[in-house]
């Protein structure tokens, strides 16, 4: 595209997106990424990683408009592997979010067409998604699927749902033609969910320039109802905060709730159960009692704090956690009534911590955290082993995100980042030779004691964790970079190949720990990894190249047979 007659926006965003593609080596073509960048900005609100986005991207052929889709459950992503496990409290939100993504100058009305089809077509729930495997991707029907069952399974729930469909380009114009197009589309999926909410947003290059631009506050100032009580070496204190400036505190200017302040919190926001009613009854019926006299208080962890004045505190990467139920209930409760902000006169007890060590932050989020209802799977990541694993792969140049977003928010790479789901998925298809497993189970991996334990022991080499984590890194980049698949067949290879080329290399099927600790990942080039995935891709096509045979566990013998293993 040239800049001739394009505004400073348009030539900004372009250049942003030039160098950003050139910095991630991570995509085939600049077209492809724009798709994930357009994304990331559109989805900032939700602290989403990089690796949560890319594996929402479905754009390809007959994507029916979709270059990426999410189905979430109170802001968090549900994955196909959930649904036998899923619940929710009554009142529970459900958003379908749809992006399509064009690097490109300007809008046009055939994509709000191809939506209204898709819509037409994949929202209803009595129509059998396979009458239209010929004209919509797996992976498009999938995700629509998905939604489907979530709301079949859910469906004395009283969910709200929610329709979001986001279309984004370098342009600037929006004809009168495409709002007619996109209130038709909202009449189809209206027809459909009478009661949902259904939007349709342009993303114009303004836009997402100043979603670009917009980042989460890494130091926020509270004011304080009361002086603050300072204790130890000044890296801990207990306040009161007017519960309208705790509202403040956890809201960004427009009045959304900052979600990435509540990553560290394992527990999801639970909704209208007793618990939380009661909260919500305290709020809204004003008694004699102060509101910290009914309630166990806020518990804030960051990486420092200062007092600017004797009721004003500075935060440095505030993560509340301990609270998130309160916080949401206190969100709810101003974002129904914002007319009572300036009036409230009621506190809630608030605890600031600066942790001396991760093993003290971590044993922190364990102690506010360990209750019967929070899954144990859930506070995996508190275990010694992971933070050893953090410490030794980041004095080799890769990141571990066992604090997730943390080196997202560094400004680190996603090559150089590895998440927790990423590193057991890359383990269980090395180690128990289960890459169908890895590819059908990426929420659920690390809900089993005797799989967890299998991978994760203090006992050993931590050079086990890199290696693999290094190595599934590096065949991830290599697919991503590979020009004619689409996202699904990239996904379904992955762990594919990373099984096959390590299995090839050391010409065994069965990998102990010690064969990857002394592995020497040096000697693997993009020629070898090049031949294996070939290999694999050949195989998996002949037997339809799709998600069902890469989730079928049978295909791991038909690797091991191109292997010649």
């Amino acid at each position: 595209m040239s800049n001739k007659n394009l505004t400073n926006s348009q030539v900004l965003l372009k250049e942003i997106v030039r160098q950003e593609y050139d910095q991630s080596g991570q995509f085939a073509c600049l077209d492809e990424f724009f798709e994930f960048f357009a994304a990331n900005q559109i989805l900032k609100d939700y602290a989403f990683s990089n690796e949560d986005v890319e594996n929402g991207l479905v754009g390809g052929a007959n994507d029916g408009g979709c270059d990426a889709a999410y189905v979430l459950l109170n802001d968090k992503i549900v994955t196909p592997d959930q649904i036998d496990s899923l619940a929710c409290s009554k009142g529970s939100s459900l958003q379908l979010i749809v992006i399509q993504a064009k690097n490109t100058n300007r809008f046009s009305e055939d994509v709000i067409l191809k939506w209204k089809t898709l819509s037409e077509n994949l929202l209803e729930i009595s129509n059998d998604m396979r009458k239209f495997s010929g004209r919509y991707s797996e992976e498009v029907r999938e995700v629509f699927l998905l939604f489907r069952n979530v709301v079949t399974k859910l469906v004395t729930r009283q969910l709200k749902v929610s329709f979001k469909y986001y279309y984004a380009t370098l342009g600037i114009e929006i004809h009168p033609n495409l709002m007619s197009q996109a209130d038709e589309l909202m009449d189809v999926v209206h027809d459909k969910y009478p009661s949902a909410s259904v939007s349709v947003d342009f993303i114009t290059a303004e836009k997402l320039m100043l979603l670009y631009n917009s980042e989460p506050d890494l130091n926020v100032v509270i004011d304080l109802a009361e002086q603050a009580i300072t204790l130890g070496k000044g890296n801990e204190c207990i306040a009161l905060v007017n519960i309208s400036n705790y509202y403040k505190f956890i809201t960004d200017g427009s009045g959304g709730l900052l979600k990435g302040m509540f990553e560290s919190n394992v527990r999801d926001y639970q909704g209208g159960n007793s618990v939380n009613t009661h909260i919500a009854n305290s709020l809204k019926n004003k008694t004699a009692e102060d509101f910290w006299w009914l309630n166990n208080g806020i518990t804030v962890l960051s990486d420092g704090i200062s007092l600017i004045t004797s009721k004003k505190l500075s935060i440095d990467n505030p993560e509340i956690v301990n609270g998130l139920q309160t916080s949401h209930e206190i969100y709810n409760y101003f974002s129904e009534h914002p007319e009572r902000l300036e009036d409230e006169k009621r506190n809630i007890l608030v605890r600031f911590i600066v942790p001396d060590s991760e093993e003290i932050r971590d044993h922190i989020i364990f102690a506010t955290n360990n209750q019967t209802n929070i899954p144990k799977s859930s506070l995996r990541v508190t275990d010694g082993i992971h933070l050893q694993i953090e410490m030794f792969c980041k004095t080799k140049g890769l990141y571990y995100d066992r604090r997730k977003n943390y080196y997202k928010n560094l400004k680190i790479k996603s090559a150089d980042i590895m998440s927790v789901s990423f590193l057991a998925q890359c383990l269980i298809t090395i180690l128990l030779r289960k890459p169908d497993f890895a590819r059908a189970r990426p929420s659920t991996l690390l809900t089993e004691d005797r799989t967890y334990n299998q991978l994760y022991s203090e006992s050993f080499d931590l050079m086990l964790y890199y290696n693999v984590g290094r190595l599934g890194k590096t065949i991830q980049k290599n697919l991503r970079q590979t020009a004619n698949w689409t996202f699904s067949e990239k996904n379904d290879m992955l762990f594919y190949v990373l099984y096959g080329l390590v299995s090839r290399m050391l010409g065994k099927k069965n990998i102990c720990v010690d064969d990857i600790v002394n592995f020497d990942i040096s000697s693997i080039s993009e020629e070898e990894i090049n031949l294996v995935k070939d290999k694999i891709y050949g195989k998996y096509k002949e037997l339809g190249g799709n998600g069902t045979v890469a989730k079928d566990p049978k295909f791991i013998n038909c690797v091991d047979e191109v292997m010649g293993l």
